[in-house]
């Protein structure tokens, strides 16, 4: 179980890192949606989770690298909306739990369908 002191901070990252990305140039991140974020004991590192439902792999990947290099940015930009003395390294992640659950629900509605056919 977490630290409640650990949840708080992924709650604020929650909020801080899309206003970050907004702040940027780039219209492929600066709307990217956050879906969550992990962070390790002692805040040295972060696991951010975004939805790359829209895009193939190749676009994921180069949205990686742009999240990389722009992570310095994301840093400053949550350093001085908190005032804390360090900042998590953040890894960036596709968040693909959205399509495993979509699958599953078609699976389920494809057993519905062949219940209801053999009724």
């Amino acid at each position: 179980m977490k630290s409640v002191n650990l949840q708080r901070t992924e709650s604020l990252l929650m909020e801080l890192i899309p206003e970050a990305l907004s702040n940027l140039d780039d219209n492929r991140i600066n709307s990217l949606p956050i879906t969550g974020v992990n962070c390790k004991n002692g805040k040295y590192d972060a696991i951010v989770y975004f939805d790359g439902s829209d895009y193939d792999k190749e676009e994921i990947k180069i949205i990686i690298s742009l999240l990389n290099r722009a992570n310095g940015r994301i840093k400053t930009h949550i350093l001085a909306s908190t005032g804390w003395y360090k900042c998590p390294n953040f890894n960036f992640v596709n968040d693909t739990s959205l399509e495993k659950s979509k699958h599953i629900e078609d699976l389920f509605m494809q057993i519905r369908k062949t219940k209801s056919s053999e009724e």
